[in-house]
């Protein structure tokens, strides 16, 4: 092993720099910029709105006003979409966004609204973003405590 003195993180880089242009090393030439990846994300709430038990329209406003984009709540801008027709809210984001944030936010809607305790957000098992909002098995329990 050979005793080379220590370099700081900067002369090994500015060495390797050095190496690479020695051996006419070059990085490959950059490419036109990728298409913007869209994410699509459903809330289906189809069995609560259909008893009544909650508006889709205030579900997307809250949506529209909580989702952050750029560390920025309710500034939505062009990156991310928020539209709803009589039992879906569907949100599309051309920004980087997590379907877990979603649920987040699905569930402290219903927590404002007092239904926390009936309602569930559970993913859907067809498809991968749609998330299903269904009620507690309640009935089971109570038939599995007698």
């Amino acid at each position: 092993r050979l005793d080379l003195p220590r370099l700081s993180k900067k002369r090994k880089h500015a060495s390797r720099l050095l190496v690479h242009r020695r051996l006419n090393i070059t990085m490959a030439p950059a490419t036109k910029a990728a298409k913007k990846k869209l994410s699509t994300f459903v809330v289906d709430c189809s069995k609560p709105v259909e008893d009544k038990i909650m508006e889709i329209a205030s579900f997307e406003t809250f949506l529209a006003e909580r989702i952050k984009v750029g560390g920025k709540a309710g500034a939505l801008g062009d990156a991310v979409t928020v539209s709803h027709d009589k039992t879906r809210v569907t949100v599309t984001s051309e920004a980087p966004m997590s379907k877990r944030y979603l649920k987040y936010l699905t569930k402290k809607y219903l927590k404002k609204h007092n239904v926390r305790d009936w309602l569930r957000v559970i993913a859907s098992g067809k498809d991968r973003n749609v998330y299903e909002l269904r009620y507690f098995n309640i009935a089971d329990q109570e038939d599995d405590d007698e």
